[in-house]
C-alpha cells in the first residue's frame, strides 16, 4: 500500500502531499512552473490550510443552514446524479476484439497508406528559363546546386526539397508529373500556376494496406465512439418516452 505522507492537520482534517499534488494538477501549465519548485509546493500547502480553515469558519457560521447553501447542494446533487447515469450508459458499452476485426475486414479499403512521393523541384517563370537550367544540369551541375541558384520557391534554401507527400497536396500538373517519374531523373518542364518547373523524384512509397496491429487501436477507438453515440440516442428516445416533458 502506498504510504501517505500527512503534511498538516486542520481541525482533524490532514492535508497530505497527494492533496497538495492534486491541486498542483489543476493548475494550468504555466502556473505549475511557477510551483514546482519546494517554496511553491509550499505556497499551495498554505493555500490547502486556508481552504481548511475557511471550512471550519464556514461550519461555525452555520452557514449550511442558509437557503443559498441549500439550493448550491441541490445544484451540485443533480449534476452529480446526470453524470453519474450518462457514465453508467457510456460504460456499458462494450467493444470487443472480434468487433474490431470484422469492421477492419469489411472496411478493408479504408486502411491503406497511401502512395508517397520524396521529391525536390526548381521553379523559374517561364519555360525558356526552366529549359536553360535544365541544359545545365545535363551539362554536370548538380540538382541542388540549380535549385539555389535559380529557384524562386523558397525551398531553393534545401535544394529544392519538397520532402514527402501523398497525393492531393500538390497542384494537379505538379502531382501527375512527380507521380509518374522514375527515381532520379529530371522532369522536362512542367507549367503550372506558378511557373514552370524540373521536378526531380528522390524516393517512392507505393501504397500498401495497413496492418490489423496498426489499426486496431483506432478502429477500437472509433467503435466506441459510434456505439456510446448510439447507445446515448436510443437512451434520451426512451427517457423523451417515459418522462413528461416540454418545451417552451
Amino acid at each position: 500500500m502506498e504510504e501517505v505522507k500527512v503534511l498538516a492537520v486542520v481541525g482533524g482534517s490532514e492535508i497530505t502531499e497527494k492533496d497538495v499534488e492534486n491541486l498542483m494538477a489543476g493548475l494550468q501549465p504555466q502556473q505549475q512552473a511557477q510551483f514546482a519548485s519546494e517554496e511553491g509546493k509550499a505556497r499551495l500547502l498554505d493555500e490547502l490550510i486556508n481552504q481548511e480553515l475557511f471550512y471550519l469558519d464556514a461550519m461555525d457560521a452555520e452557514l449550511e443552514k442558509e437557503e443559498l447553501f441549500k439550493q448550491e447542494m441541490e445544484i451540485a446533487r443533480k449534476t452529480i446524479l446526470k453524470q453519474m447515469a450518462m457514465k453508467n450508459l457510456l460504460d456499458s458499452v462494450k467493444v470487443g476484439e472480434e468487433d474490431v476485426k470484422e469492421y477492419f475486414e469489411a472496411h478493408a479499403d479504408r486502411f491503406v497508406e497511401q502512395e508517397t512521393v520524396h521529391a525536390k523541384h526548381i521553379l523559374v517563370k517561364t519555360k525558356e528559363e526552366a529549359e536553360a537550367v535544365l541544359a545545365e544540369i545535363q551539362g554536370g551541375v548538380s540538382f541542388e546546386d540549380a535549385a539555389k541558384e535559380h529557384s524562386t520557391c523558397p525551398s531553393n534554401e534545401r535544394g529544392g526539397d519538397l520532402g514527402t507527400f501523398p497525393k492531393g497536396q500538390m497542384v494537379p500538373a505538379f502531382e501527375e508529373a512527380a507521380f509518374n517519374l522514375e527515381v532520379g531523373v529530371v522532369s522536362e518542364p512542367v507549367e503550372t500556376s506558378f511557373g514552370y518547373h524540373l521536378i526531380r523524384v528522390e524516393d517512392k512509397t507505393e501504397a500498401k494496406a495497413q496492418s490489423f496491429d496498426a489499426v486496431k487501436e483506432q478502429i477500437m477507438g472509433q467503435l466506441l465512439a459510434m456505439g456510446q453515440n448510439q447507445a446515448y440516442v436510443e437512451k434520451t428516445t426512451e427517457l423523451r418516452s417515459k418522462y413528461q416533458f416540454e418545451k417552451k
